[in-house]
């Protein structure tokens, strides 16, 4: 499939005499898609029942026209203010029993059922209206989902839900009682409209209850978005996309893609560094203007295992794009720098050398109103050309002499997976054990060796995988405990029920490998579990007994790594240099070729091509290679 570019537009923010103007000008930049209408509602329907649909129609045929495709976006995610005066208890409430209030955007409760209603009506409005237009090429559902931590509401709404959720789930109260262990302090329910939501405790809550409920939080998001696809799939059958966000973990997004065609997330690679990763002042220093060199990679091959939940693609084959992609400085970070030259070229090679079939940056133009006025386009406010137009222009041209990069199953898998995130969220047991984290630093330590992975569902199908990683699951899955190659479980993979109670006989209950968790320790950043090799655990430590090979120890004498064959399981999180010890080792043992690359250059191979990205802000030569600053080189494979 031809890769492609695009870019997100606004027509309702601009006098309709430019449209035009725009249109020719993205045709000549090279670019082929154009997202419109995803937070447009105010304008389509002023009040209620009063449609203004045709300057929509005016704009997708002006930019169809010109030779664009459109993707077309249901307005939910910005309700107009006369939906409160009609819905007034349609607000999401925070955890501390705060209303979240009109005035930005993503003002709405997933359990609402009079917002779920107005949601299918403007959905089967548009899809009426725009479904045979032969320039919409695909839809976008909503925008964001679970951006600026809106999944999870304590409404009164989302109470009546999920009561009915836990009676739907559980059957009974006795049920409930025994799955939370309710026992405990005297929580027991005689029935299910007595479960409140677990906020405002005195103390904490049961982290079962936490579980349950952040469960139910993600049902409702899937369910949400099911009802928009039910309606568009009625009257299209060209693709459905919503798009995620950076390490955002509120919701399954696994369930959520299995009613789309294609999974999109939203980069902002100098924001993300930021505002959402931990890191050394050093380390955020040296990557200021480029972003973290593996964060962008992450969700590529994440949503690459998203896009594949419909049908029966595997995950490595699966369909996803970068909705949006960042051009220069943002708004909404702590500090937002400009990105430097060739990162806009640099983004949008690495989204293609992991599969992207499209980006598209965020935005044509930038606003010089409201909150984002501050958020960088590839045009000025003044609709001058903005620095990073040259730079997609550069990307279409060599597109266009490279169309094709392919993709490839690569040898590596890493299982991620967001019931865990919401487990150890709801029993962290330590202030800073955080899933995505400890995944992350899982695949930051492979990729430094050189190594392209896929990342996979937790009951993905691991038999064609010579190496398979699986920190920090809650539970072990069918395909991991049959799983016959080299892998590296835990730490804290097993370790409790699907309830989140410590099961008999305790964890990791791998098979064949006799290996328990006797006890754990989460440790504060001060303090470390030294290992005999020079290297170190952080955060967390766990005493493993069992008749399993010990090869690795503490410098204590205790067992570090336990295996049995080419199951290993890890007592600790290794810091990073020892994590990259550890993979090279495994990886050396499943017969996979590793090489140690300099810091900010990273690899990544597809069927047809090796691509090799430097994030550093300064050369880097390597194997023959010298790799400006900011740049990406691609040869073709043997």
């Amino acid at each position: 499939m031809k890769r492609t570019l695009g870019v997100c537009y606004y027509p309702e923010h601009w006098t309709e005499d430019r449209w035009a103007i725009d249109a020719a000008q993205m045709i000549e930049a090279g670019l082929t898609w154009v997202r419109v209408g995803e937070f447009a509602w105010s304008r389509l329907e002023p009040s209620p029942g009063d449609l203004q649909l045709d300057w929509l129609e005016r704009a997708i045929n002006v930019l169809g026209d010109a030779g664009l495709k459109v993707i077309l976006g249901t307005p939910t995610a910005t309700p107009p203010r006369w939906m409160l005066d009609k819905h007034p208890d349609m607000l999401a409430v925070d955890a501390e029993g705060r209303t979240r209030g009109f005035g930005s955007r993503r003002h709405y409760c997933f359990s609402h059922e009079g917002f779920i209603a107005e949601s299918r009506r403007i959905t089967e409005i548009l899809a009426n209206r725009f479904a045979r237009n032969p320039h919409i090429q695909a839809w976008q559902t909503d925008n964001e989902y679970g951006c600026h931590e809106t999944t999870v509401s304590y409404s009164d709404a989302a109470k009546r839900a999920f009561q009915d959720w836990c009676a739907q789930t559980y059957q009974s109260p006795d049920a409930l009682n025994r799955a939370w262990g309710n026992i405990f302090w005297s929580m027991e329910y005689d029935s299910f409209d007595q479960i409140g939501l677990p906020n405002l405790t005195v103390t904490e809550p049961n982290p079962s209850h936490v579980l349950a409920f952040r469960r139910f939080s993600s049902d409702q998001v899937v369910r949400f978005n099911r009802v928009q696809t039910d309606v568009l799939r009625a009257h299209t059958d060209v693709p459905l996309i919503h798009n995620y966000m950076g390490r955002v973990t509120d919701f399954d997004h696994y369930d959520v893609g299995a009613d789309l065609d294609i999974a999109s997330w939203d980069s902002y690679p100098i924001g993300f560094l930021s505002d959402r990763l931990e890191g050394t002042p050093e380390h955020k220093a040296r990557y200021l203007r480029q972003g973290d060199p593996d964060m962008q990679a992450f969700h590529h091959d994440l949503y690459r295992t998203v896009g594949s939940m419909r049908g029966t693609r595997k995950a490595h084959d699966g369909r996803w794009w970068v909705m949006e992609q960042q051009p220069g400085p943002v708004n909404w970070a702590p500090y937002n720098p400009a990105p430097l030259p060739g990162m806009a070229r640099l983004w949008a090679w690495e989204a293609f050398a992991h599969g992207a079939e499209a980006v598209l940056y965020f935005r044509w133009r930038q606003a010089p109103f409201a909150q984002e006025q501050m958020h960088a386009g590839l045009l000025r406010p003044d609709a001058a050309p903005a620095p990073a137009l040259d730079e997609a222009r550069q990307v279409a041209r060599e597109l266009e002499a490279m169309p094709e990069v392919g993709t490839f199953k690569a040898r590596v898998a890493l299982i991620f997976d967001y019931v865990s995130c919401w487990a150890w969220e709801a029993q962290p047991q330590g202030a800073d054990f955080d899933m995505f984290r400890l995944a992350f630093e899982t695949y930051r330590a492979a990729r430094r060796l050189g190594l392209s992975l896929d990342i996979v569902a937790p009951n993905a199908d691991l038999s064609g995988y010579d190496l398979v990683l699986a920190p920090g699951l809650l539970e072990t899955s069918e395909s991991l405990q049959n799983y016959k190659g080299v892998a590296l479980i835990g730490p804290r993979t097993g370790s409790k029920t699907s309830e989140l109670s410590i099961p008999t006989p305790m964890g990791p209950n791998v098979a064949g490998l006799d290996c328990t968790v006797s006890r754990v320790e989460s440790m504060p950043p001060s303090t470390s579990v030294e290992l005999v090799n020079g290297g170190a655990f952080l955060h967390w430590f766990e005493e493993l007994d069992g008749s399993a090979e010990v090869t690795l120890r503490t410098a204590r004498g205790a067992p570090a790594i336990m295996r049995t064959g080419g199951l290993h399981y890890v007592a600790g999180w290794p810091e990073a240099a020892s994590y990259v010890d550890i993979l090279e080792g495994l990886a050396a043992q499943a017969n996979i070729p590793t090489q140690r690359l300099p810091s900010g250059l990273r690899l990544r191979e597809t069927q047809t091509h090796r691509f090799w990205i430097n994030y550093a802000p300064d050369e880097v030569s390597y194997d023959g290679k010298t790799i400006a600053a900011a740049d990406v080189l691609w040869e073709t494979r043997d």
